[in-house]
This record gives structure tokens, C-alpha cells and sequence, in this order.
């Protein structure tokens, strides 16, 4: 269980460190009106377990923060992490 428990943060702090400088990437080029990030992409970080630092990120950079579809599918990929992490660690301990 502590290997998991220390693998499952490494992981998620090197997606949230990816998820972070993605979306200061994204909010750069959206003011640049260059190629952005796809919203996909910035989903799939936060399903990932990439969530903390797209959350941080939401919030530094005020990226993605009225568009309601986004925030509504991105809420719904950190519950799903949330309850599939919830039943990995339920069956790793029954």
C-alpha cells in the first residue's frame, strides 16, 4: 500500500506540474491568437490525476474560469478521478 500511496503522488505531482505549465502555455497562446491546448488534452491531465495543478492553474493564469462546459466536464474528471482512486484503495485494502 505505501508503494502505491508514494507512486500515486509522484504521479500526480508531475501531471499537475505538466496540467499547471499546459495551461499557462494555452492562456499565452490564446492571447497570442496562436495554436492553443486542446480542451481534451486539458481534460484528460485532470482525469489523470493532473487536477491539482490545472485547479492552481485555473486560478494564477484566470484561464478557463467562465466558460461553464469546461468547468462542468473538468468537475466531473476530478470526481471520476476521485472515485476511481477511492475504489483502487478500497480494493487494495479489503
Amino acid at each position: 500500500m505505501l508503494y502505491f500511496a508514494l507512486g500515486y503522488a509522484v504521479v500526480a505531482a508531475v501531471l499537475s506540474m505538466i496540467a499547471f505549465v499546459s495551461y499557462g502555455f494555452d492562456k499565452r497562446r490564446a492571447r497570442a491568437g496562436g495554436r492553443r491546448v486542446p480542451e481534451r488534452t486539458l481534460h484528460v491531465m485532470a482525469l489523470l490525476g493532473g487536477w491539482p495543478g490545472a485547479l492552481l492553474a485555473q486560478r494564477v493564469f484566470r484561464h478557463k474560469t467562465q466558460k461553464v462546459a469546461f468547468r462542468i466536464v473538468f468537475w466531473l474528471c476530478v470526481m471520476t478521478h476521485a472515485a476511481i482512486l477511492t475504489g483502487v484503495v478500497y480494493l487494495l485494502l479489503v
